[in-house]
């Protein structure tokens, strides 16, 4: 085992680089015997306090640390940048790439020969996960969990009710003081969302992609089953170092496709999309936008929960969890796969049961015959536009109406609520340059809030259009990822209000009624109008970031540089 060791190359040196090595490990109160032939594991941790999703990681970590000193490993703990959806600004998404940069230089310029990824909020998993493909040691992935299902004045809540609540409260419904008692009531126990929410969507992908073991994905935090997974995990990567099992092992191009099955039958966010197009641009592997809506095509949707339908995570890990979901979608996936844990797909599901049909349903009698992402084009999006047709008003599925364009994130928040806004529900509301480049970092806006004066008549949902993202947790008839993003002066920047869109699901289109001539006479007098930052990293992320549709990492980071470390700092 000696040679095959990464870490050796650090503690078991000769001379003066062994020395310093081992010496300023020892002066932690380290035994010499910890360097020994024994596997280093790294616990990357994105524990912080301004993640409140991941606040208690600390303590999850001693878990994972059992587990691998157990089974005869070397524990360490790192952190890395800690990106928390409910508090970073402008957005976490524009710091993805960059606590990427953060894990993949952590793990490479360091003595590991494992790592466990220590995953919860919405982007500390894709950034995590891809940061650790660029280098392709032995790896598995812990989540976090979800919180505990809300309760407010006799009913369960979790995070999509909030634009619920806001609704409410803007049109008079709650008063200030409901809306904050509301507060309260959802975030009660430490996790991340208890709904089907990027976070527990991001959980789930990377069990379905076979990261992490069996269960991963629902149990709640607070339930003492997750320390005892993370205490098993640990157990686990230290075999994967015995056995020299890699990410690029794991990570084939099936175990993408089980991804996006699973996926489109739990109702997962569109943010996967981006998020699995970036990893698979980081393992090499062929991932086409088109290809999540072939693969989900004919896959139904039998997870019953928020916010496409009822429940929530904490009931799904009582009615099986993903297991017995992906054991209902044994005709789908590529079953004879393996997975972090040394066993198969299948193998991983056999004896898992559905307790509850109220939350997993059959494949024969799904709960919403429309599943995962519905991939639309036309000349308003000529590199792609993504949907969730789950999450839409049926009525609204092919519509065509007259466009109220938001030229920024700004006018929106401006004009939305104005009573002479000339809108109704017919309309399309369109919001440019909240894209990649264009905002930057691709906030998640894109289920704009209703104006006004349309909610105090009832309507509850519209056709609306960005270049922006959409929270996992939110809901309605919304298109994003429009590409190319108007930042970059294609179709979508040019849209004027009063100009017809047609929008029709079932045949994947969306088209803008103006004729090829008028467009190229408007897109010859456009001009951008979003901010160019002149330094730091924002100016790099807008100078090297890639558009939606090919996952929005930067171009100089797809791929990977393994883990070798060329040369020796001393």
């Amino acid at each position: 085992m000696k040679e095959k060791l990464r870490s050796q190359g650090w503690f078991g040196k000769k001379g003066k680089d062994g020395f310093i090595y081992r010496s300023w490990m020892k002066n932690q109160g380290i035994p010499d015997y910890e360097f020994r032939d024994k596997p280093v594991i790294g616990i990357c941790n994105t524990w912080s306090e301004l993640t409140p999703c991941n606040a208690h990681f600390r303590e999850l970590a001693e878990s994972i640390k059992r587990g691998i000193s157990e089974a005869g490993g070397f524990p360490v703990e790192f952190p890395v940048m800690s990106l928390g959806e409910t508090l970073i600004k402008p957005t976490a998404m524009l710091y993805r790439n960059l606590a990427s940069m953060d894990v993949e230089e952590s793990i490479r310029a360091n003595p590991l020969d494992g790592v466990v990824l220590m995953c919860g909020c919405d982007k500390t998993t894709p950034s995590l996960v891809m940061g650790a493909c660029s280098v392709n040691i032995p790896t598995l992935v812990v989540s976090g969990g979800p919180m505990l299902t809300g309760k407010f004045k006799g009913r369960d809540i979790g995070t999509s009710d909030v634009w619920r609540f806001d609704q409410a409260a803007r049109s008079g419904e709650i008063t200030d003081e409901e809306f904050r008692e509301a507060e309260a009531s959802m975030g009660r126990s430490r996790g991340h969302c208890a709904v089907m929410g990027t976070a527990s969507t991001m959980a789930s992908m990377v069990e379905s992609l076979g990261l992490s073991l069996p269960g991963n994905a629902a149990i709640p935090a607070v339930d003492a089953r997750r320390k005892v997974l993370a205490q098993m995990s640990g157990i686990r990567i230290v075999e994967m170092v015995k056995e020299n099992m890699l990410l690029s092992d794991v990570l084939t191009r099936k175990a993408f496709e089980n991804a996006i099955i699973t996926n489109a039958a739990i109702g997962g966010s569109t943010n996967f999309i981006i998020h699995l197009l970036a990893i698979a641009g980081r393992m090499g592997v062929d991932l086409k936008l088109e290809d999540f809506d072939k693969l989900s095509a004919n896959v139904p949707f039998i997870a019953n929960l928020q916010p496409s339908g009822k429940y929530f995570i904490e009931d799904l890990y009582y009615a099986g969890g993903l297991p017995a979901v992906m054991k209902e979608l044994h005709q789908f996936l590529h079953k004879e796969i393996i997975t972090v844990n040394g066993k198969t797909v299948a193998e991983n599901y056999a004896n898992a049961e559905c307790y509850n049909r109220n939350i997993i349903a059959t494949t024969d009698k799904p709960f919403n015959p429309l599943s995962g992402a519905a991939i639309l084009k036309g000349n308003l999006c000529e590199n792609g536009a993504v949907m969730k047709p789950s999450a839409a008003s049926p009525h609204l599925l092919k519509h065509s109406g007259k466009a109220v364009v938001f030229e920024d994130i700004d006018d929106y928040k401006n004009r939305i609520d104005l009573p002479d806004l000339d809108v109704d529900e017919n309309s399309v509301l369109v919001l440019k340059n909240v894209g990649p480049i264009g905002y930057p970092g691709m906030p998640e806006v894109g289920n704009m809030g209703l104006p006004k004066k349309l909610l105090s008549k009832g309507i509850t949902d519209m056709v609306r259009i960005s270049d922006g993202r959409m929270s996992g947790t939110g809901f309605g008839t919304v298109i994003l990822h429009a590409s190319p993003e108007a930042a970059l002066g294609g179709n979508f920047a040019i849209i004027k209000t009063g100009d017809t869109i047609h929008l029709d699901v079932a045949n994947r289109s969306l088209t803008l009624e103006v004729s090829d001539e008028e467009i190229q006479k408007r897109k010859k007098s456009w001009k951008p109008i979003h901010k160019k930052y002149d330094r730091g990293y924002v100016k790099l992320y807008q100078e090297h970031v890639q558009q939606a549709s090919l996952g929005a990492d930067m171009d100089f980071l797809i791929g990977g540089s393994g883990s070798e470390v060329s040369r020796d700092s001393h």
